[in-house]
């Protein structure tokens, strides 16, 4: 089967390259403007009272770009297609392309290459350079994270075995932890503690937890303490588990912009495995997003180019209005829908892509309204 891909004419370049110029210059101005009030100010006053050296200050600055153009791409593709088609609207242009043979949707068709270009750039920074560029940002400023966990070892049947409460973790150094030992034996739905450890320091290694100083309770079946005696030295959970607990305990105090997809993607199966459910559908669905986002991309640039097309006294403010409004929309409800699959109520599948059928949906209605 051959497929014959659309010759590339003049009209193809001079929109593409329309485009492309209005939309690199919206990239810029968000940019820009997002960075300019709060980030450029605090890292130039911490620069000038000695907290960091210029060349310091240039490296913050530069580490903070990836998570900020990230979300300008989105927003420039919008507008820069908005406006361009605007521009060729009102210059009677499109009226001109339209009289000689070319349609809307071979109008788009280099609208939709240099968006598709710009997407899987978009999903790479956002995959990799993002969390690159957060972790470099904690080196620099010296950020040291701190976690306090619970983590529940379950047998087969779902019943708990041993229960690792840490009070203050920094990366494997780990103190003040509570280990509850839990029977076997159930008696009516409650499970019975035999042993509780308090341990003043510890290490979280890969093969098993290594805890000192510590304090042992044995309890009996009726809940009282029959014996009170101490240990040097006690390693708890095996090897499986010692590294999944440290795995989550560690990823617990990690945003999801600092993690790299790949990573990701091995965290969210960690969290299935170990039915931790509402923080298993909230990365999955920041996963999903992940991918999501280069398709919005591409759904922004066509409906800023059915927004820019109006009729010759139709006010120009209209179409960047609507535009910036779904752009709003778009960013505001995010966390809302990350809240509805975090809390199970709608299915990650859904929430992640509420906001492409949203777009799509927009796409069709004025494709209709404007009647292309």
């Amino acid at each position: 089967m051959n497929i014959k891909l659309p010759k590339i004419s003049i009209y193809d370049r001079y929109i593409f390259k329309q485009v492309a110029g209005a939309t690199i210059a919206a990239v810029l101005l968000f940019t820009i403007v997002w960075i300019a009030p709060e980030i450029l100010l605090n890292t130039i006053r911490d620069t000038l009272d000695g907290k960091y050296s210029i060349k310091t200050m240039v490296l913050l600055l530069f580490y903070e770009l990836p998570k900020i153009v990230d979300k300008a791409i989105p927003v420039g593709l919008l507008l820069g297609s908005l406006f361009t088609f605007d521009n060729l609207s009102k210059n009677s242009e499109i009226t001109i392309f339209r009289a000689i043979g070319i349609s809307f949707r071979r109008m788009v068709v280099p609208v939709v290459f240099f968006s598709l270009f710009l997407s899987l750039f978009c999903f790479a920074l956002r995959g990799e350079g993002t969390p690159f560029a957060e972790n470099k940002l904690g080196a620099i400023r010296g950020e040291v994270s701190t976690a306090q966990y619970i983590y529940t070892q379950k047998d087969k049947h779902g019943h708990p075995m041993l229960a690792v409460v840490v009070s203050r973790a920094i990366g494997r150094k780990i103190e003040n932890i509570i280990v509850l030992d839990f029977s076997s034996k159930i008696y009516q739905d409650v499970h019975q503690l035999t042993n509780i450890y308090i341990a003043k320091k510890g290490y979280a290694g890969d093969d098993a937890w290594h805890l000192e100083d510590i304090s042992t309770y044995q309890i009996s079946n009726d809940g009282i303490y029959i014996n009170i005696d101490h240990k040097e030295k006690l390693d708890i959970l095996d090897k499986e588990s010692a590294h999944n607990a440290y795995i989550l305990m560690n990823y617990s105090t990690i945003k999801e912009r600092s993690i790299a997809t790949k990573d990701l993607k091995k965290y969210i199966k960690l969290l299935k495995i170990e039915k931790l459910d509402d923080e298993y559908n909230y990365n999955l669905n920041k996963y999903i997003q992940r991918s999501m986002s280069s398709i919005v991309c591409v759904l922004l640039a066509i409906f800023g180019c059915l927004l820019g097309i109006s009729k010759p006294r139709e006010q120009r403010v209209v179409g960047f209005t609507i535009g910036i409004g779904c752009i709003f929309l778009y960013y505001i409800t995010l966390p809302f829908f990350d809240l509805l699959a975090e809390k199970s109520i709608l299915s990650p599948y859904l929430t992640a892509t509420i906001p492409v059928f949203a777009f799509i949906f927009a796409i069709y209605f004025f494709y209709k309204l404007k009647d292309l």
